[in-house]
C-alpha cells in the first residue's frame, strides 16, 4: 500500500490516504481457451488454446517479449476480443494477427509475412512484439526480423497461444532485451493520461 507523507490530504486529520495500487499487465483468465492453463502470476502459458492479455495496446507505441520455455505449437501476436480463444492456431481470421511456431504470420487465413528459414524460434528463445496500431514487427532475441505485417482493426490485446506441449512464459515488463526506441511496455488507460 502507498500512503501520502504530506500531511495535506483531505483525509479526516490524519495526513494519510491510501493510493490505488496500478494493476499489473498479464495473461487474463477471464479470457482464455477452456483448456488453457495460466500460473506463475499470469505470465506462464501452458494446456491448450488461446489467452488475451488483461489490458489493450491503447499507447501509439507499445512492445512484449515471450520466452519458450517449451517448443510445440504456439504463436504471439495481437487480437481482439471476438477471437475465438479455443481456435488453435490463431490467425485464421479478421481478429488476429500472429507469428506461428513456424515462422510464418497470418491474418485473415492468409500468410502476411515469414521469418527467414535460419531464424525460427528455438526452446530458450525471446521473441518481442512491436505494435503501433498499423503495423506489428517481429524480434528475435532483441534482433530485429525486419518481418512486418499488418491489417488487424480495432482496439487489440496481446494474444498468445499454445498446444501440444507447448510452454511460453509472456514478459509485459522488465524486458528480458530493451524495447526498440520509441516503444515501451503496455499501459493501462488510466496510466496513459
Amino acid at each position: 500500500m502507498f500512503t501520502c507523507c504530506l500531511g495535506c490530504c483531505g483525509d479526516g486529520g490524519t495526513g494519510h490516504i491510501t493510493l490505488k495500487e496500478m494493476p499489473t499487465v498479464q495473461l487474463d483468465t477471464h479470457h482464455m481457451g477452456t483448456d488453457v492453463v495460466i500460473v506463475k502470476s499470469g505470465r506462464r502459458i501452458c494446456g491448450t488454446g488461446c489467452c488475451l492479455a488483461n489490458a489493450p495496446m491503447h499507447q501509439n507505441k507499445s512492445y512484449f517479449e515471450l520466452k519458450i520455455q517449451s517448443t510445440g505449437i504456439w504463436g504471439i501476436g495481437v487480437a481482439t476480443q471476438k477471437v475465438n480463444l479455443n481456435q488453435v492456431p490463431m490467425g485464421r481470421d479478421i481478429n488476429s494477427l500472429v507469428l506461428r511456431h513456424d515462422g510464418s504470420v497470418y491474418h485473415n487465413n492468409e500468410e502476411k509475412n515469414r521469418l527467414p528459414a535460419n531464424s525460427l524460434p528455438q526452446e530458450g528463445d525471446i521473441v518481442g512484439i512491436t505494435y503501433d496500431h498499423v503495423e506489428m514487427n517481429l524480434y528475435l532475441n532483441g534482433k530485429n526480423m525486419h518481418c512486418p505485417a499488418s491489417g488487424i482493426r480495432g482496439t487489440v490485446f496481446p494474444v498468445v497461444y499454445v498446444d501440444d506441449s507447448a510452454i511460453l512464459d509472456c514478459q509485459f515488463s522488465d524486458f528480458y532485451h530493451t524495447a526498440p526506441q520509441g516503444f515501451e511496455k503496455i499501459l493501462f488507460e488510466q496510466q496513459i493520461f
